[in-house]
């Protein structure tokens, strides 16, 4: 993950910011699998660096179907792990380096790169256990946390910039070693130890969640075989990822004793990848290319290809040309929640809302926890200014994820459409607050006290919610001095 560098130096000042405080004032954290280091307290640096990413990252992917894909195979694998309730959140990243990473907390990173180098659901099934292991075994956590001189804030700054060094060493590299970061400059790779365990725990959960356990020895292979094929540098995934001859013996060998079962590939699984191609490049490029694999008859799927086609051809607003491929989809038999999806806004696209807005609604009741659905559906209803609409499905959906910061903003994308700016307002800093901006929450509720258009319910809630967040900002002044 390449990050910006302006968010590496942003990352490093911090770093340098903070000022380390005496040993006997910090629990025991030398053993990060201590009950000191708690799980929480992991979680919430997870999250923090989670919330640098999707505010700084441009290349962080905001894309509802891969989104969704990514968790429900990223959730199916950790169901069956050592943890499985531990809780983990999966998001894309748009970079065509083949990389995958693990943050404290259970945050995982996938590059769309790893998604297209990956020819079977089994091969990115089996990056993904690996990623998840050295969660579970808490080898994040115990790289960060190397020294007992460092605060919180200062181990969250350190992680970004590990994070940036691991994927562009020149950036941050001679950065961080002027900084306390320096202290982790020799951790941008896992240890032997840490790689042999993530590969016999994730092995472990490949085979419990019935994928094919030879996916994750091949992927691994071809990745080694492609370095030595163009004697290039080494991918970001294996910097980060040390591979040896032993390791790679070993997860073959442990495939001996599992007698070989064909596991195909998910409808998802081709339909994310093709999507995946057709955002690479222009529009035009993007329409050539999958133009191209069609005539030469070059895919696993040729549904997928059609799917992938469709979309670049609905990001050159070729609508007509978009739903002909469609068409075709659905004489192949294609059925998936995101066909649905590109379906619907495709024919909003053409104009027919009446139309789009019912394929919405008969897939919700196909697909009824499809997030992806649920976020075109509510984004159609708001640019069909039915913002009654939009907002009573908003609140509806809500019931369901109160923490979702897109259903926060298309709530509050529907007072704005009904003029309600108090409570457009306080929506807003309701996705503040999600994303970790205290300030920017305060703001948001000082503008609703100010619009003059809340009732006194209203006004009580908004009152309420500045107080509450008053005093997170002082108790995040204080950690921060601490």
């Amino acid at each position: 993950m390449r990050l910006p560098q302006r968010f590496v130096a942003l990352t490093l000042a911090l770093a340098l910011a903070v000022q380390p405080v005496a040993a006997d004032e910090l629990p025991e954290l030398g053993d990060v699998a201590s009950s000191e280091f708690s799980l929480s307290t992991e979680k919430k640096i997870g999250q923090q660096i989670m919330h640098g990413i999707r505010w700084r990252e441009p290349a962080y992917l905001d894309d509802a179907d891969i989104e969704v894909y990514l968790n429900q195979l990223g959730n199916r694998l950790a169901a069956v792990s050592s943890d499985p309730g531990f809780g983990f959140t999966f998001f894309a990243i748009n970079d065509q380096n083949i990389n995958a990473f693990a943050m404290p907390g259970g945050y995982i990173g996938v590059h769309t790169g790893l998604i297209l180098s990956s020819q079977t659901e089994s091969e990115l099934a089996g990056v993904l256990a690996h990623e998840i292991s050295h969660v579970t075994q808490r080898h994040i956590a115990r790289q960060i946390y190397q020294s007992k001189q460092i605060g919180i804030a200062s181990m969250v700054a350190m992680a970004l910039a590990l994070l940036a060094a691991r994927s562009n060493g020149q950036v941050a590299g001679a950065a961080i070693a002027t900084t306390q970061a320096g202290a982790i400059s020799s951790q941008l790779a896992f240890s032997r130890d840490f790689e042999r365990e993530a590969d016999r725990q994730g092995f472990d959960i490949l085979r419990k969640a019935g994928f094919d356990v030879r996916g994750m020895a091949a992927f691994f292979a071809r990745l080694q075989q492609a370095v030595r094929l163009y004697e290039n540098n080494a991918t970001a995934y294996l910097r980060t990822h040390p591979l040896t001859g032993e390791r790679l013996t070993d997860m073959q060998n442990r495939e001996q004793a599992i007698p070989y079962r064909q596991v195909a590939d998910s409808p998802d699984f081709q339909l994310v990848r093709a999507k995946v191609r057709a955002m690479q490049g222009t529009p035009r490029e993007a329409v050539k290319d999958l133009e191209n694999l069609l005539q030469e008859k070059k895919f696993a799927s040729e549904g997928a290809i059609r799917f992938g086609l469709a979309f670049a051809r609905y990001r050159s607003r070729d609508w007509a040309g978009a739903a002909q491929e469609l068409e075709t989809m659905r004489q192949l038999k294609v059925s998936a929640a995101m066909f649905e999806h590109l379906r619907a806004d495709v024919r909003l696209a053409q104009g027919d809302t009446a139309a789009g807005l019912a394929i919405y609604r008969d897939a919700m009741v196909r697909y009824p926890l499809n997030l992806g659905l649920i976020y075109g559906y509510g984004a159609a209803l708001i640019t069909a200014r039915r913002h009654d609409d939009a907002l009573r499905f908003a609140e509806s959906q809500l019931r369901n994820y109160p923490e979702d910061v897109r259903l926060h903003k298309m709530r509050a994308e529907s007072y704005a459409g009904l003029g309600q700016r108090a409570m457009q307002h306080r929506a807003l800093a309701e996705v503040f607050i999600l994303q970790g901006q205290t300030a920017g929450a305060i703001e948001q509720l000082q503008l609703a006290q100010q619009a003059g258009d809340a009732n006194f319910y209203e006004m009580s809630s908004i009152d309420a919610r500045l107080r509450e967040m008053r005093r997170r900002q002082v108790e995040e002044m204080k950690e921060k001095r601490n």
